[in-house]
């Protein structure tokens, strides 16, 4: 087997070259991090969950025309996505109060917030990922007006149908965070879904004991982080449960002829920013 070529090691991922020009193989690692890196540990399992959970939402948000990255999932660890341009932002969009916008305005945890909020933040841990407006966006360059239009309008569909299928399964989705990255064909470029969705990038409380079922049991020194992130596996029917406890996470192939991932234009390499 020929040798892949790493791209890139994120904090939970890992990118290498794809078989195909303008595809890139995606590898969840079991890593995990807090406060722009400065907390380092490790979750057994994270990655094979987080690979399943994305999946399942990726291919979900495809079915209501969310276009996204995602291509297929290649195994436990690894899936198939578009290689992008992606858009040095990080979208959080918040529905309760929780983390740093309850400590900014000293507003107590848990309370709802009176409408949905959408933040920016810088991507740079080096700087602490700074919250940001949109006045800095424009005047940096960072992504045009129409491009944060479209990442806007696609963040407040993706929270309204996440915040439903959470609901289903008795889990309160407070908050997430989002990327997005450009892709070309010729001189013309769209905005589309990247990175990931699960526990790692999602606040999620239990609707009754409002128990945390996502990182911040790692953040937190809470403890149990590989239980929180198979319960929403489970939740989600990803993962099935035998005697001895939490068994094998369920193959999504089954779903595939049901949920129609974003149809993929012939992929082309991201562009060099100008």
């Amino acid at each position: 087997m020929s040798r892949r070529r790493q791209i890139y090691e994120g904090k939970a991922k890992i990118l290498y070259e794809g078989p195909e020009p303008g595809t890139i193989i995606q590898y969840f690692k079991d890593d995990a991090t807090a406060f722009n890196a400065e907390k380092r540990g490790t979750i057994n399992g994270k990655g094979v969950i987080n690979n399943r959970i994305s999946e399942h939402v990726f291919l979900r948000l495809a079915h209501i025309g969310i276009p996204t990255h995602f291509i297929r999932r290649l195994n436990m660890r690894e899936q198939l996505v578009r290689q992008v341009e992606i858009i040095p932002l990080e979208v959080v969009v918040r529905n309760i109060a929780a983390g740093s916008i309850a400590k900014r305005f000293g507003i107590e945890e848990g309370e709802q917030l009176p409408h949905t909020i959408i933040e920016y933040y810088l991507k740079s841990d080096e700087l602490g990922d700074p919250l940001i407006s949109e006045e800095h966006i424009a005047c940096f360059n960072w992504a045009t007006h129409e491009e944060m239009q479209d990442m806007a309008a696609m963040a407040i569909r993706v929270n309204d149908f996440m915040c439903g299928m959470f609901a289903a399964i008795d889990i309160k989705l407070v908050d997430f965070k989002l990327e997005f990255g450009r892709i070309f064909d010729g001189d013309f470029s769209r905005v589309i879904l990247a990175d990931e969705i699960s526990p790692d990038n999602c606040r999620l409380w239990d609707f009754n004991t409002g128990e945390k079922l996502d990182k911040d049991r790692f953040r937190r020194d809470l403890g149990g982080e590989e239980e929180a992130y198979q319960e929403v596996a489970k939740r989600l029917g990803l993962l099935q449960d035998d005697e001895n406890g939490p068994g094998e996470v369920v193959d999504m192939s089954a779903h595939r002829s049901r949920l129609r991932p974003s149809t993929p234009a012939k992929p082309n390499p991201a562009k060099p920013k100008k």
